[in-house]
């Protein structure tokens, strides 16, 4: 039998090949502009949209932590939950698998009984959200028998119209605003604290496309809105309070799926940002609905594990054991969050880079404005093509964004549609996306539910012009952080040789045959 020093030496030694192995075996999924990473192929190589990003330390803590199989959520998640919270300064972050489950999570917390009456979502409760986006922020809505009220978005955003929050709001119905930042680009956080703070409101923000994002706001304005810290390493001045995006509302949610700012393969996270309440009804939530906050493979840290009475069990009822929410099991597992723990030390790196890759797109297509609207910053008015700046409102507020993609519009006026660029741009090794669901209410899923139950949901406007825009004229390239600049190069002269194809096509008389 293998002495513990001698078991630690082969694991060096396994740890040691596993990362001469991924070296080699995963080059080209190295961060852009990584000296190992393998020259591309601008005549024929292929152009992701988005993708893993990472190099031999992601696969080394992962085997590592498999090697110690504990496998479960533990000291791996432990340290990935206090190093997320730490970075972004919120109270606590809970590791889930995927953000779709950590959108559940975040409004069945909602709905529990420990939350005061006048606060809680019940059936029939109303949460405002917005008409385009990703079928799992509004889900979770239906999912708890609450009721979502659809309003518009703004095209040139793809945020929700906060203009239409007080045509959405009924007295006693409405209880939360949950919406999600689209393709890291804040919403305008102002405008919507201040409309759920004057009807008393939750706010969940939807943060999984728009981690390492932030939104900065006059002081006094912020300090009427109850915050006056910056979030860690942020600092926009004494005159304005400056935060990452997820640390503005009362709850929000993160996803780690590949595509998005970091990754664990499968995997998400709840923020609680201030709230220890909200923190221990999260954790019920995803545990099972348990009462105990033990975590696995720890007994009895509130030292009365057997002197607990609650519900009609009786006294001394072991209290791993009892049940006070109808949960799940949406944790992750932990070499997943050793994964996580890698990736949250690039952040910083991910975070600039994707600002570059958006920036080089954008100045790269200015020439194109005449048959592309370009999505603009909340609060920017207008983009400095010759700096690569932004004009903003009269608001005082600015977002400083870390994109997740880059979001384009074809005008209805240019000679072709934005399904016939991306089909074009695929055919050429491109990935696009379009703006995910479009208008969600024209989807599959929700026609046949407004078939079915006509009171299930409620529009706030008869129509929904913005979210049918971009249904249909919105696509969006990616700004991932395996970007490098000749790959944006190729898709900027692909993008610019068809559209020049299709403007000469249009300019010639058709010739009849004879």
């Amino acid at each position: 039998m293998a002495s513990p020093a001698e078991l630690e030496a082969l694991k060096a030694e396994i740890l040691a090949l596993t990362r001469r192995y991924a070296a080699s075996a995963h080059r080209a999924f190295r961060p852009a502009g990584d000296p190992l990473r393998p020259a591309f192929d601008s005549k024929g190589g292929s152009i992701p949209y988005a993708g893993r990003v990472f190099t031999e330390d992601e696969v080394e803590a992962a085997v590592s932590s498999t090697l110690d199989f504990w496998l479960t959520l533990g000291n791996e998640g432990e340290a990935f939950q206090k190093e997320l919270a730490g970075f972004l300064g919120v109270r606590a972050c809970l590791a889930v698998n995927s953000g779709s489950s950590a959108n559940l999570l975040a409004l069945s917390a909602l709905t529990s009984h420990l939350l005061p009456a006048s606060k809680r979502l019940q059936p029939g409760d109303e949460v405002i959200t917005c008409a385009a986006g990703f079928p799992t922020t509004v889900t979770p809505i239906f999912q708890n028998g609450c009721i979502p009220v659809f309003i518009d978005n703004d095209p040139l955003t793809g945020n929700l119209n906060v203009d239409q929050l007080e045509a959405a709001f009924v007295s006693g119905r409405t209880k939360a605003v949950m919406a999600a930042h689209a393709l890291g680009n804040p919403f305008d956080l102002g405008g919507v604290l201040s409309f759920c703070r004057q009807h008393d409101l939750w706010l969940i923000e939807d943060n999984c496309d728009a981690l390492g994002c932030s939104y900065t706001m006059p002081r006094e304005q912020a300090e009427e809105l109850g915050f006056d810290q910056n979030s860690p390493g942020l600092d926009a001045g004494d005159a304005h309070v400056i935060r990452w995006t997820g640390t503005w509302g009362d709850i929000s949610t993160q996803s780690f799926y590949p595509p998005h700012h970091l990754t664990m393969g499968e995997g998400g996270a709840v923020n609680i940002v201030e709230s220890s309440l909200l923190r221990r009804i999260v954790e019920s939530f995803r545990d099972w609905g348990r009462d105990c906050w033990c975590p696995s493979g720890r007994d009895d840290t509130c030292s009365k594990r057997y002197d607990w009475q609650l519900g009609e069990l009786p006294k001394g009822y072991d209290h791993k054991y009892i049940y006070s929410h109808f949960g799940y099991n949406l944790k992750p597992l932990d070499p997943q969050a050793a994964i996580g723990r890698i990736q949250i030390r690039r952040l910083p790196e991910f975070i600039e880079m994707r600002k570059r890759n958006w920036q080089r797109l954008r100045q790269g297509l200015h020439h194109l404005n005449d048959v592309f609207n370009f999505c603009l910053p909340t609060h920017a008015t207008r983009f400095e093509s010759s700096s690569g700046s932004f004009a903003w409102d009269s608001s005082g507020a600015s977002t400083d964004c870390s994109w997740f993609g880059f979001l384009l519009l074809v005008r209805s006026e240019a000679p072709f549609t934005s399904s016939e660029l991306g089909r074009h741009l695929a055919d050429n090794g491109v990935g696009t996306r379009m703006l995910f669901g479009g208008n969600l209410l024209k989807q599959p899923a929700f026609v046949q539910l407004r078939k079915d139950r006509p009171d299930a949901m409620r529009l706030a406007m008869p129509e929904m012009p913005g979210a049918d825009q971009l249904m249909q004229e919105a696509l969006f390239l990616g700004t991932y952080p395996g970007l490098s600049e000749e790959m944006i190069d190729r898709e900027l002269a692909l993008i610019s040789a068809f559209v020049a194809e299709k403007k000469y096509n249009i300019s010639q008389p058709n010739t009849a045959i004879s």
